[in-house]
């Protein structure tokens, strides 16, 4: 019995800590991988696997003795190169539905609501992703790095008319304004109206490939209109708007909340929208 102890506890300890660590590296990996850190992190790697395999190789005790004695100063040398994604992943983990609130979220929506609603007035253009589950990173083209507080006037002075970071979309990552004149991908469905500008197929574009919810003021009319699953709905109030962000940002039961939101401030016109939701959710985009 004590031979089976042994050696069932011989094989399941190993095999859970390779386990840990393998996820632990994928998900590092993942997470830098597309920020300015990344090639910093390749050229790491290489140097310190092409150091180890030649002094492995030749014998070089020297060479040998200097990588273990510096192993011990990665762990610094990780907190100081790495700060910004290390404060960011820290943040992320902080907007988790885990440790947020729904006080908190609710403040999220108010800035999205009184930002579009200023911007509607003055009639200024203005496209604004949500992120959810998919990390938005890998799905657009290019984008300016703002990390600050997401409030009113923020958003108001990246859309300002001749502002450098203008043109484009903004992605929101909880309650920070994550990026700015981001290029999002344009949705190729050949039935829509013609009249639809560059912002809305870019709206229903990154709402066909990830998970996030995108808001548009047309700059033409003022108009709010909303993205998600591929499903554009136009000409939304505010009320409807906040209606519709707290069912998807808050309510648990989200695909549930927006199928009652839908039915209950678009009627007969957008009834058919909520059968998007019964299909899964779409895979990460992949990088070209």
């Amino acid at each position: 019995m004590n031979w089976w102890t042994t050696l069932d506890s011989s094989l399941w300890r190993p095999a859970v800590e390779i386990a840990i660590l393998s996820v632990a590296i994928y998900y590092a990996f993942s997470f830098v991988r597309g920020t300015r850190g990344w090639p910093v992190v390749i050229g790491f790697v290489v140097v310190l696997l092409t150091l180890g395999v030649v002094a492995t190789l030749l014998d070089l005790k020297v060479l040998l003795w200097i990588l273990k004695t510096i192993f011990a100063f990665i762990a610094i040398a990780v907190l100081v190169i790495f700060q910004p994604e290390l404060r960011r992943m820290l943040s992320e983990l902080g907007n988790l539905p885990l440790f947020g609130t729904a006080h908190e979220q609710r403040e999220n929506i108010e800035v999205i609501i009184q930002t579009v609603e200023r911007l509607a007035d003055v009639r200024i253009g203005a496209l604004i992703a949500i992120e959810q589950a998919i990390q938005l990173q890998e799905a657009v083209e290019s984008g300016v790095v703002v990390d600050c507080e997401a409030t009113p006037e923020m958003l108001e002075t990246i859309f300002f008319p001749n502002n450098a970071i203008h043109d484009g979309g903004v992605i929101l990552k909880g309650d920070r304004i994550a990026q700015a004149a981001c290029i999002f991908p344009m949705t190729q469905r050949q039935d829509l109206n013609k009249s639809l500008g560059t912002r809305h197929r870019a709206a229903i574009g990154l709402s066909e490939e990830t998970d996030a919810v995108v808001v548009v003021v047309s700059e033409e009319t003022g108009a709010i209109s909303t993205a998600y699953k591929g499903q554009l709905i136009r000409s939304v109030s505010l009320e409807e708007l906040r209606a519709f962000l707290t069912a998807l940002l808050i309510t648990r039961k989200r695909e549930r909340g927006w199928i009652e939101w839908v039915r209950s401030h678009t009627g007969q016109k957008f009834s058919q929208v909520a059968a998007v939701v019964a299909a899964p959710p779409p895979p990460p985009a992949t990088g070209t």
